[in-house]
């Protein structure tokens, strides 16, 4: 394995396919943050032309975090499905790029191989594709779920309602979610961040919107992102309604380590959940990710931040979730300081997570001290939805109250269906018209009108 490349006559050799990883990767403010970026654009060239040619073998062979150090890499390592790696694993990451683009590669073929995929190797042909080739393979990988509805299939664009309230008032976020409901948001999930990190609080407001979605027979899934420790006392000893169970990941043990969580953690909340969570199911998960939390915790161990939250996809694939967004431009400028890094991010993340046959969606956002206009985050939208996404965010305006941030609003959700011929899960469209709310791609007389519904 030659790790070096000669351009312009001057050569460029890196130590170890973790750096090659690296400085492959396109300019991200983490990575100059963790002094593993590539040094120039002809540096990042030449490490690129040495990616290239690294094989799909020699990849799983050294992973970025080793694999007696790591519980994600053993995770990943440990069941890996061999009969389809055996039919990736001659390739080179240019190689698999190309067959990933060709035409005659539909999405059931790389759904086929998916299984045996470790995140590096999504990471490795991300780092050799462009803006569009990301939204082409995107939009060919289809991974269709069930929950309270089916979500993922062709020509869907679903949303989660977001009506965070900074007191956890449980009138302001009922109103909130009745308003996103009225605009047609919400088929992905109804989930409120909390302010209040409690069994005693997420028990209430569960209760309060099984209540709302009984009433109006709304074919969704509800979930309050507490820490998962706080949902299984909520759902086990409160016995409270539950249809998701959520979790923040990261792509490596000790990143997972300062969340409070472990993969036997995460296990016995998957076998809590299968046996008393509220959902039809079968899949009855909700996990974030997000480029640079593993830096922002100081764990991730030299690697680039596109590389680690491959590994999340990795990691949130043992469980079969319904649902998985990047928080795409949450953690900061720290990590992804413009709109381009943000945009760029965002097609990498939803790209990979595909491919590693997650459900994918994402939260197109910025902070208000990052470098990124309305404009630039109305367009990610769009490029988002035609590239497959599965879901974005909605809230009023698009400003999370509680949050600080700049994201999807309840107006926006619409809108892109109509641009991008996109509809809702097929359950939630039928219920969208039933009760007078959206009919055959049009407003019906009770859009926008919360009020509407009990």
């Amino acid at each position: 394995m030659r790790l070096a490349s000669t351009i312009r006559g001057v050569s460029y050799s890196f130590g170890s396919i973790k750096e090659v990883l690296a400085k492959a990767n396109d300019p991200k403010s983490g990575d100059d943050l963790a002094q593993v970026s590539a040094t120039s654009n002809v540096e990042r060239v030449a490490a690129r032309a040495v990616l290239s040619e690294v094989t799909m073998a020699e990849l799983r062979e050294n992973p970025v975090v080793p694999y007696e150090q790591d519980a994600i890499t053993r995770l990943v390592e440990d069941t890996l499905d061999e009969r389809a790696y055996a039919a990736v694993r001659h390739l080179t990451v240019g190689d698999f790029r190309q067959w990933l683009l060709a035409t005659e590669t539909t999405g059931e073929d790389i759904r086929s191989i998916s299984a045996g995929l470790t995140p590096e190797m999504a990471a490795a042909a991300a780092k050799l594709m462009s803006n569009m080739d990301l939204m082409i393979v995107g939009a060919k990988c289809r991974v269709v779920v069930r929950a309270n509805n089916t979500f993922g299939l062709p020509g869907r664009l679903s949303s989660r309602v977001q009506p965070n309230h900074p007191l956890d008032n449980v009138e302001g976020i009922m109103y909130s979610a009745r308003e996103g409901l009225s605009y047609g948001c919400g088929d992905a999930v109804i989930g409120i961040n909390p302010a209040t990190d409690s069994p005693a609080s997420t028990a209430e407001i569960l209760t309060r919107l099984d209540d709302m979605m009984r009433r109006n027979r709304i074919p969704t899934q509800h979930c309050v992102l507490s820490h998962v420790t706080v949902q299984m006392e909520a759902l086990d000893k409160l016995n409270c309604p539950m249809d998701l169970m959520f979790q923040s990941l990261s792509g490596t043990e000790t990143g997972n380590e300062a969340f409070g969580i472990s993969v036997e953690l995460m296990d016995e909340a998957f076998d809590l959940m299968n046996a008393k969570g509220s959902t039809k199911g079968p899949n009855r998960m909700y996990f974030e990710t997000g480029q640079g939390s593993e830096l922002s915790s100081d764990a991730h161990h030299g690697a680039d931040q596109v590389t680690l939250e491959a590994r999340c996809y990795g990691f949130a694939r043992r469980y079969d979730p319904f649902l998985v967004n990047t928080v795409v431009g949450f953690i900061g400028p720290e990590y992804l300081e413009n709109g381009p890094q943000i945009s760029r991010a965002a097609l990498e993340d939803h790209f990979m997570g595909k491919l590693l046959g997650l459900p994918m969606g994402c939260d197109a956002c910025f902070t208000y001290h990052a470098d990124m206009s309305q404009n630039e985050l109305e367009s990610l939208k769009v490029l988002l939805s035609s590239a497959g996404c599965a879901y974005l965010m909605s809230m009023p305006v698009g400003d999370d109250i509680m949050l600080n941030y700049q994201s999807t609003s309840y107006h926006d959700v619409p809108s892109v269906r109509l641009l991008t011929d996109k509809k809702p899960t097929p359950e939630f469209d039928a219920w969208l018209s039933d009760r007078g709310i959206w009919d055959l791609g049009q407003p019906g007389p009770n859009f926008g009108r919360p009020e509407a519904l009990l």
